[in-house]
């Protein structure tokens, strides 16, 4: 029985790292946008090259993480 349960946690975990591993990859290769999508100011380009994939400027991210 054990074995059966040690199979069902290293399947769930091999999931687990397939998944991280492919977001991770999907956010890496994402383009910046180039407007906040919050409140629409313009992104500055080296945001958008230091965070790829970004989609807020710098002040509506803060507030996006204060409310987690």
């Amino acid at each position: 029985m054990a074995d059966d349960i040690d199979r069902a946690n290293d399947q769930a975990q091999y999931l687990l790292d397939v998944a991280l591993h492919r977001s991770r990859r999907v956010a890496s290769s994402r383009v910046s946008a180039q407007f906040c999508e919050d409140c629409d100011e313009p992104i500055p380009l080296l945001r958008q090259q230091a965070s790829e994939g970004c989609e807020t400027c710098v002040h509506c991210q803060e507030l996006r993480e204060a409310r987690r």
